[in-house]
């Protein structure tokens, strides 16, 4: 009888012992991400573009709100690179509170910030995701781009189906939002695709302590 097997230009047991290895360096991200942040206690995610230049006002903004959280003892995560990220860090480490960097091994951007007191190193964006999540009391969101979103949606989604706890999400920023919200509003909304209940899975504001009373009020 003829052997019929395809051949393949990678032996089966290298992609095996391959595939096999990933899952460990997988699981060995999610252990050093629960060892260090599992005592982290009060905190808030903070996302934004990692392209803002310090002398933008929406850096400044970022940085007020970063402090006036730390002041109220929370602790501040941000992807630990440059931009709307440093920011965050910069106004919460003044402020005696842990300033975590959560960073990404990118080929370009995503320099760790010299504002962080606690900083983990991941390969996986879906690993990093599940730290954001998991240790955050709230979800702050700066203008910024693909990541930015990316996060946005996928917290929102988990919310609205009910994977994770509901936490207050943040949009800073009316004027760079609304446009995005509007959009909601005329397609998705419009076209039956999400309930308008939906939009009241976040806030948009533009006051940072508005921002804090908002995640206060929600726990409190």
């Amino acid at each position: 009888m003829e052997n019929h097997t395809i051949p393949s230009k990678y032996p089966i047991n290298d992609f095996k012992s391959g595939e096999s290895w990933r899952l460990f360096k997988i699981m060995g991200e999610f252990v050093e991400g629960i060892d260090s942040l599992h005592s982290l206690g009060p905190a808030v995610s903070i996302f934004g573009s990692a392209r803002t230049n310090p002398k933008n006002p929406e850096y400044q903004k970022t940085q007020e709100l970063a402090a006036l959280f730390a002041k109220s003892g929370y602790a501040v995560i941000t992807g630990g690179g440059p931009g709307m990220m440093e920011a965050a860090n910069k106004g919460a480490i003044g402020e005696g509170v842990e300033s975590v960097g959560l960073n990404i091994n990118l080929p370009f951007e995503e320099k760790i910030n010299p504002y962080t007191t606690k900083q983990i190193q991941f390969n996986y964006f879906f690993v990093r995701k599940v730290m954001f999540i998991k240790y955050a009391q709230a979800y702050i969101i700066m203008p910024g781009g693909f990541g930015t979103l990316d996060e946005l949606f996928e917290t929102i989604t988990l919310i609205q189906t009910k994977r994770i706890r509901k936490m207050p999400v943040i949009l800073m920023g009316s004027k760079f939002w609304n446009g995005l919200i509007e959009w909601i509003n005329e397609q998705m909304i419009g076209n039956g695709m999400i309930s308008p209940e939906d939009l009241d899975l976040f806030h948009v504001l533009d006051d940072p302590q508005r921002a804090l009373e908002i995640v206060e009020n929600f726990y409190r």
